[in-house]
């Protein structure tokens, strides 16, 4: 889970943030597929551009790491409203992947 909410993002993709320990560790410990749901796109209105400037952040990273980008779903959500979680959400039309 990586949170979408500004600044949150960016702490966790920083030097020394979560969610690069987390990506690392999971790759050490031989979780070889990744399933990475973004979380909060309420707090970005939706936002497409906001969701893909996330996936293609974690994407160069996640690569580095070894895994092949291509190969894990990045799926939009909002835990607090559930959107994305277990259906469809009319909230982001844009988003034709898993939920």
């Amino acid at each position: 889970i990586i949170a979408g909410g500004t600044g949150e993002f960016e702490a966790g993709i920083s030097k020394d943030g979560q969610t690069r320990e987390h990506a690392l560790l999971a790759y050490t410990l031989g979780v070889r597929q990744l399933i990475v749901a973004v979380n909060k796109m309420d707090t970005t209105k939706w936002s497409e551009d906001r969701f893909n400037e996330i996936v293609k952040e974690t994407s160069n990273f996640i690569k580095k790491v070894g895994y092949n980008p291509k190969a894990v779903a990045f799926v939009p959500i909002s835990g607090w409203h559930g959107d994305n979680m277990l259906e469809e959400s009319a909230n982001m039309p844009w988003y034709k992947g898993w939920t």
